[in-house]
């Protein structure tokens, strides 16, 4: 087999690396974007800085992010981003829904949900999110925040998790809970496991000992606790509780 030429070798490598998403193209694009995209308690500019050059500012309440635009032209180069108008556009409008949640914004809107405590995803606890879209964000109390502010926030977050609706399917003896609009809402029925059993019941199925399967960012499954034990042995990363433990799961 003859050696590949240098030529060809160096082609495919120019083919292979992404092309660099421009910091002007980025400048641009920021400046038409970012104005729709603020509401009346978020600041969203490119903001000029001496030493750092363009900047983008993003700023709600107690919460500031500032991003060089040369080093966010650089995440999305990284990211596979391609140099268009739209395509940046489309990252920009993620990168300003994935923000941090402000503490105002979580008393407001946050929602209670079950998400993994650790990297090893062996364990759920409670948070408090805000959903954007189809994106839910999760909140970390800012130091402003003390203890009686995090206990209100987190009771509403509950309370708004309970009428968070979802979509009940029954497969066997398995139902199945999902949110549609949020994939990640699907575990904050659990915050009336009272109702979502009646929900069950007026399905037709009575579960004895119910368990719930959670994997988070994926359909919530209930059975009872034979079924649930094989369900738990499908490989995929997923809590096995059983219905009395949900109380004493903690906040994250």
């Amino acid at each position: 087999m003859s050696p590949e030429h240098p030529r060809s070798r160096a082609g495919l490598l120019q083919r292979l690396r992404p092309r660099p998403v421009d910091v002007d193209l980025l400048h641009e694009t920021a400046t038409a974007v970012l104005p729709g995209l603020a509401t009346g308690r978020l600041r969203a500019a490119v903001l000029a800085d001496p030493a750092r050059g363009p900047v983008l500012v993003l700023a709600e309440d107690e919460r500031r992010v500032r991003t060089p635009l040369r080093d966010l032209a650089e995440d999305m180069t990284d990211a596979g981003v391609p140099p268009t108008t739209a395509a940046v556009a489309a990252a920009l409008t993620d990168l300003v829904a994935a923000r941090p949640v402000s503490d105002g914004a979580a008393a407001t809107a946050g929602v209670a949900v079950l998400d993994w405590t650790d990297r090893a995803r062996a364990a759920v606890g409670w948070r408090v999110v805000v959903r954007r879209g189809e994106r839910t964000v999760g909140w970390t109390p800012s130091d402003r925040a003390d203890a009686a502010v995090v206990g209100r926030t987190r009771t509403a977050a509950l309370a708004r998790a309970a009428e968070a609706g979802g979509v009940l399917r029954v497969e066997g003896p398995v139902v199945l809970w999902s949110h549609p609009g949020a994939p990640m809402l699907a575990s904050a029925a659990l915050a009336d496991p009272a109702r979502l059993l009646a929900r069950i019941a007026d399905a037709g199925l009575r579960l004895v000992e119910p368990h719930v399967v959670v994997t988070p960012m994926r359909p919530m499954a209930c059975a009872s606790a034979a079924v649930a034990a094989r369900l738990g042995e499908t490989g995929e990363a997923c809590v096995r509780l059983p219905w009395s433990r949900l109380p004493d799961l903690r906040w994250l």
